[in-house]
C-alpha cells in the first residue's frame, strides 16, 4: 500500500513542478511584456518628444514674441520720445512752463497803427524839436522798422530821415513798451523858408498804408522846409540828440 502512496506523491510533486514551471514561464512572458511596454513607452516618449517639438517652436515663437514685445516696448519708448520731441517742437519757441518766447521772431509782429498809440510832444531843447513816443498796445512784441512817416495836416509828402540816426538793430517793443523818434520841425536860422503852422499830425509805419493820429498842442506847431525825422529808437535821449 505504501508504494501507491509514494507514486501519488511523486505525481503530485511532478504536477507541482510543472505548475511552477508554467508560472515561471508566464512570469517571464509578463516580464517581457512589461519590457515591451516599456520600450513602447520609450518610443512613445520619443515620439512625444518629436511631437513636442512644436511646443519648443512655440517656445521659440514665445521668445520671438518676447523680442517682439521688447520691440514693442522699444517702439513705445520711441513713441514716447517722439511725444517728447513733439512736445519740445510745439514748445519750438517755447520756454519752461509752456510760455512762449516773446523775442522769438516767429512770435513777433510789425508795429502798426492797429497795435500802437502815439503822442507828439514839443520839447524846449533842442530848439524846434518834437518827440514822438509810440507805445505797444498789443499782446505781442512788435518791431518798429525804419522811421515814422510824418504827415502834418495836408502835406503832399513826408519829410526825409536823418541817415546818421539809423540804429544797428530794429527797435522792438514788448507789450506796453515804448519807442521814440525825433522830429526837427524847422531851421532855427530861417533857412527853411517861411514855413507854416500845422494843427494835425498823422504817423505812418513802414510796410503799412494805415496812418495813426497823434494829437498836437492846441496852438499847433510851426514847420518849414527843413522838416526831418530820425529812425525809431529805443531811447528818447538818442531821439533828441
Amino acid at each position: 500500500m505504501r508504494a501507491p502512496v509514494r507514486r501519488s506523491r511523486t505525481r503530485l510533486l511532478a504536477a507541482a513542478t510543472i505548475a511552477v514551471a508554467a508560472l515561471s514561464l508566464t512570469a517571464c512572458n509578463d516580464e517581457d511584456g512589461t519590457r515591451d511596454e516599456g520600450a513602447a513607452k520609450s518610443t512613445q516618449s520619443s515620439t512625444g518628444g518629436t511631437s513636442e517639438q512644436p511646443d519648443k517652436t512655440d517656445g521659440e515663437s514665445g521668445a520671438n514674441g518676447s523680442d517682439a514685445s521688447d520691440g514693442g516696448e522699444g517702439s513705445g519708448a520711441a513713441s514716447g520720445s517722439g511725444g517728447k520731441d513733439a512736445s519740445g517742437g510745439a514748445s519750438g519757441g517755447a520756454t519752461g512752463g509752456g510760455e512762449t518766447d516773446p523775442y522769438d521772431p516767429a512770435n513777433r509782429v510789425p508795429c502798426s497803427a492797429a497795435n500802437t498809440s502815439i503822442t507828439a510832444t514839443p520839447v524846449q531843447r533842442p530848439l524846434n524839436y518834437m518827440l514822438l513816443t509810440v507805445t505797444n498796445t498789443g499782446s505781442k512784441m512788435c518791431d518798429l522798422k525804419g522811421y515814422p512817416r510824418v504827415k502834418f495836416e495836408d502835406a503832399q509828402s513826408v519829410p526825409p530821415v536823418m541817415e546818421n540816426t539809423k540804429p544797428q538793430a530794429v527797435t522792438s517793443l514788448k507789450p506796453g513798451g515804448k519807442g521814440y523818434a525825433g522830429v526837427i520841425l524847422s531851421a532855427g536860422d530861417g533857412s527853411g523858408g517861411e514855413g507854416r503852422t500845422a494843427q494835425s499830425l498823422e504817423i505812418g509805419f513802414e510796410g503799412s498804408d494805415r496812418m495813426a493820429e497823434a494829437a498836437l498842442q492846441a496852438k499847433g506847431v510851426h514847420v518849414d522846409d527843413k522838416l526831418r525825422v530820425t529812425y525809431w529808437l529805443t531811447s528818447s535821449t538818442d531821439a533828441l540828440n
